[in-house]
């Protein structure tokens, strides 16, 4: 007996930012405590913070995030197509987590996307014929009047999904009613009929006083507000793009999720007021944290939740830094990852933050450099093929004796090791995480390399570990190319009890579980977003029902 193709929803919004990929996560995460196997899907994404699959392929990091609220292994079928932005009007296209080439948006829109439509149908079949449900995220909106006729990310997606549509609007950046509005007028007839209802994110005050203004946008479209999401902060979830870096500092979630009974309570929706939020955290910073860990904001910068471990530490200040006027005196400085290490570096230069953090080195002040950030340590960067730049070498910050060479090949691995930082006595740290990287970095002379690494699809492989990193003799600056490596809890605490001594401030013994944090955070999203979302409605447009799921 052939298994009937999934049933399939789809969240598109009237604009970006509005919390598209968030409440897509709620759904899934619903969806999956109802007893249905779903998995999440947007067929091109646009963004530089990326996620490696178990295989060691490259995929939208809100696809993956999307997968962990599944509770199933990321694909490259969840996110097809990544492009990342690298240059002014040009992306590093990246099918099924390979590198393909570098386009700019002309070349990608006129010559790409006829061969990338079938790649996306064919991603877009294999999951539903894997999982009860899909749960679909567009890009941007619908109603993108240029990019319409070879749209591959909303309404035509929406047409080869069958898939009902949810209209995502963010009342918090104000002009909520004249977008959906607006939105729904630029539609043609039959894409206006797919949509199902409106859904209204980030909402703060008192519901009473919007009331009348919703009785008027469901007369005025003819179609349904099937809820209110108000605003919830502190979630240990990550974000799509640097966008949600404005104002993202330190959170910390309190309310705890729902119990199976309010669950059910809670299933068929209804809407109330509340002050949290979905999308991008922007919390205020908590008093009596001693540690202020500054992190440089690169224009391009890369996988920034690599320090979103640091923000859910109660001893932390994390904040991002543009310009020499934020930088104030931090403990720590991190350098994140970059799309472009070179522009980012002459950014650096530019800016007058190089010179800063050359003084905070001086200093004794402690640097971490990630990926990218780790490349801009060193003293060298050569670029013979021209991959990130046309200048065929750059000089480095010189924290480290390091060279970095650039070629075409992309590295990307889901990796584990261990970890020395340099401690007296110290216990070697066991670590996992993945790398993303187009450079290979060497050493100028001898330096310790902080992390032993292997490739976890070489787990029984004799001598597969490599050495990897650079630190300073006494301790305080060195680099990686592990992404992820703050999320790994024992050596994340390690180094902030480094932060504490150099205060004077006793260690904490207190691992905070970064995993666990994350798990009650994909509860908490869905058990707010069910209490807010009309659910029955919902389950009746994909023409199931609430807890008849039938997943393992």
């Amino acid at each position: 007996m052939t298994k009937a193709k999934a049933r399939t929803l789809m969240l598109q919004g009237t604009a970006s930012d509005v919390g598209k990929s968030v409440l897509t996560a709620a759904l899934c995460r619903i969806f999956k405590q109802d007893g249905y196997r779903v998995a999440p899907f947007k067929s091109q994404n646009m963004s530089n913070n990326s996620y490696v699959t178990p295989d060691g392929k490259e995929i939208g990091r809100a696809q993956g995030m999307q997968a962990d609220a599944c509770g199933i292994p990321a694909t490259t079928d969840m996110n097809p197509i990544l492009l990342k932005p690298s240059r002014e009007m040009s992306a590093q296209v990246v099918v099924h987590g390979k590198p393909y080439r570098d386009l700019d948006a002309r070349t990608y829109r006129e010559s790409y996307l006829p061969q990338a439509e079938a790649i996306v149908k064919e991603s877009l079949e294999r999951l539903r014929a894997a999982y009860d449900i899909v749960v679909i995220e567009g890009a941007g909106s619908p109603a993108e009047i240029n990019l319409k006729d070879r749209d591959i990310v909303n309404m035509r997606l929406a047409k080869w999904a069958d898939a009902p549509v949810l209209l995502v609007a963010d009342i918090d950046r104000g002009g909520v009613f004249a977008s959906v509005v607006g939105t729904l007028e630029l539609l043609e007839p039959e894409e206006r009929e797919r949509v199902k209802g409106i859904v209204i994110n980030k909402f703060r005050g008192d519901l009473s006083l919007l009331q009348p203004g919703l009785d008027w946008l469901e007369r005025r479209i003819g179609k349904p507000v099937v809820g209110v999401v108000p605003y919830l902060p502190g979630l240990a979830l990550e974000d799509e793009d640097s966008a949600s870096l404005d104002g993202k500092r330190n959170r910390a979630p309190k309310q705890e999720p729902l119990t199976d009974r309010e669950r059910k309570r809670e299933g068929s929706g209804g809407i109330s007021p509340d002050v949290r939020s979905i999308g991008s955290a922007q919390g205020v910073v908590p008093p009596g944290r001693p540690l202020d860990i500054a992190i440089i904001r690169l224009p391009r910068i890369s996988n920034f939740t690599d320090a979103d471990p640091l923000l859910a530490e109660p001893d932390t200040t994390v904040r991002y830094v543009s310009s020499v006027d934020d930088w104030g005196e931090p403990d720590a400085v991190i350098l994140p990852g970059s799309k472009n290490t070179v522009e980012d570096l002459r950014h650096l230069r530019a800016s007058g933050l190089e010179a800063k953090l050359l003084a905070f080195a001086e200093r004794g002040g402690r640097v971490v450099g990630i990926c990218g950030g780790y490349q801009m340590m060193g003293r060298r960067l050569a670029d013979p093929e021209g991959v990130e730049s046309a200048s065929a070498v750059t000089e480095g910050i010189g924290l480290l004796p390091l060279e970095t060479v650039f070629a075409s090949d992309k590295r990307t691995e889901r990796v584990t090791g261990t970890a020395d930082l340099n401690v007296p006595g110290g216990p070697k740290l066991k670590v996992e995480g993945y790398e993303i990287h187009m450079g290979r970095t060497r050493a100028l002379e001898p330096v310790h390399a902080p992390f032993c690494l292997r490739s976890e699809r070489s787990p029984d492989v004799p001598d597969a570990y490599h050495p990897d990193g650079a630190m300073s003799a006494d301790g305080r600056l060195w680099g990686t190319y592990l992404h992820g490596v703050f999320h790994n809890d024992a050596l994340r605490r390690a180094w902030l009890n480094q932060l504490r001594a150099d205060k004077g401030l006793p260690p904490l013994d207190r691992q905070t579980g970064f995993g666990e944090i994350r798990e009650r955070a994909f509860d908490l999203l869905a058990d707010h977003v069910r209490r807010h979302l009309d659910m029955a409605r919902i389950y009746r447009m994909i023409g199931a029902e609430i807890g008849h799921g039938q997943a393992e």
